[in-house]
């Protein structure tokens, strides 16, 4: 969780909201880190969990595949394999309560575990608003860990929205 607050400090540059967040490996290596980005970009699916998933996913495409290997196989089971956009195994460390919209993302990349600082009460979709990282009807749930760093996390956004509380 301090590797995504970290990251999240970089987003106020930019004008974005300081959201941060981080993708590990099964072994606990960093595959990728993201912040939020929807104003540097104009992107509106630019959130930290966005760009860490793509990310992630991108570095494991990256890695060499063996000779056997022709073709990505069609089903991931346990740790992410050379090449495999599923991130089986691995974990989203990221500073605010996911969204829906990167729920519904963390859900199809298949990341085994969520982790996150603050919660959301307003737009929060792994537990305060709605719950959809645990929805039964989905093929796959993630863990959920709530409330890691939780004060760290959320100083961040009320010195980011509330500046002169500080």
């Amino acid at each position: 969780m301090r590797l995504a607050l970290a990251e999240a400090e970089h987003a106020p540059l930019t004008g974005d909201v300081p959201v941060g967040a981080v993708v590990l490996a099964p072994d606990g290596t960093v595959l990728a880190r993201a912040h939020n980005e929807r104003e540097a970009t104009g992107d509106p699916t630019a959130h930290a969990e966005i760009l860490a998933i793509r990310r992630a996913a991108a570095a494991l495409r990256a890695l060499p595949r063996p000779a056997s290997e022709s073709r990505p196989p069609a089903r991931s089971a346990g740790a992410p394999r050379d090449g495999e956009w599923r991130l089986t195994g691995c974990t989203l460390a990221v500073t605010l309560e996911p969204c829906t919209m990167c729920a519904g993302a963390i859900v199809l990349a298949r990341l085994d575990r969520v982790v996150y600082g603050a919660p959301d009460p307003k737009a929060g979709a792994a537990g305060s608003l709605w719950d959809l990282v645990r929805d039964r009807r989905l093929n796959h749930r993630p863990e959920v860990v709530a409330g890691v760093l939780p004060t760290s996390s959320a100083a961040l956004l009320t010195r980011f929205f509330r500046p002169n509380d500080f």
